[in-house]
């Protein structure tokens, strides 16, 4: 070894002290063995300190990512029942002004699966009349306005959706201007 700031050489299984660091360590090192003592104690603290620190950040971060998989999880499933929630829609546009028992019962059957979806974080992306957002709405229609330069929402042909402020789907919009 070449280092000169190196403590100890090992030469044929022999310890070499280079006398200049070992003075400097004399200097540096206490003669009292309470003062030692008392250092080694705070060293040990620091790093029983440390190691709770690491573990409590740990613990956070484990149960963060677990909440985030569950929330993914959950987005699937939603994902997965969109089109459940469309036929449903499609059933009672068909039955629109009807006053029976099925035309009821469908209502209600709808409006407890969104209305538990919603709870969740679902949010319905329906509204008619709203400027035309790319990132919400699908234009798969355009009309001519009355020659102004905003581009509304003229009719909703699909309902999009948004998962805990994520978009899943978005709207399929007619756009009017």
């Amino acid at each position: 070894m070449t280092d000169k700031a190196a403590t100890n050489e090992q030469v044929d299984n022999e310890v070499v002290t280079n006398p200049e660091v070992a003075a400097a360590n004399a200097a540096t090192e206490p003669a009292d063995p309470l003062s030692q003592l008392e250092r080694e104690r705070d060293d040990y603290l620091d790093a029983l300190q440390r190691l709770q620190a690491d573990f409590e950040n740990y613990r956070k971060r484990v149960a963060r990512s677990s909440e985030e998989s569950a929330a993914r999880a959950a987005g699937v499933l939603v994902v997965k029942l969109l089109p459940v929630l469309d036929v449903l829609d499609l059933a009672q546009a068909h039955f629109a002004g009807e006053e029976n028992e099925e035309a009821a019962a469908l209502e209600q059957s709808r409006a407890l699966l969104l209305d538990t979806l919603e709870k969740e974080g679902l949010e319905r992306i329906d509204d008619v009349g709203v400027l035309f957002d790319p990132q919400v709405h699908d234009a798969v229609a355009h009309i001519p306005g009355d020659g102004g330069s905003d581009q509304l929402v003229d009719d909703v042909l699909r309902a999009g959706y948004r998962w805990k402020g994520a978009v899943l789907r978005p709207a399929m919009v007619r756009v009017k201007g």
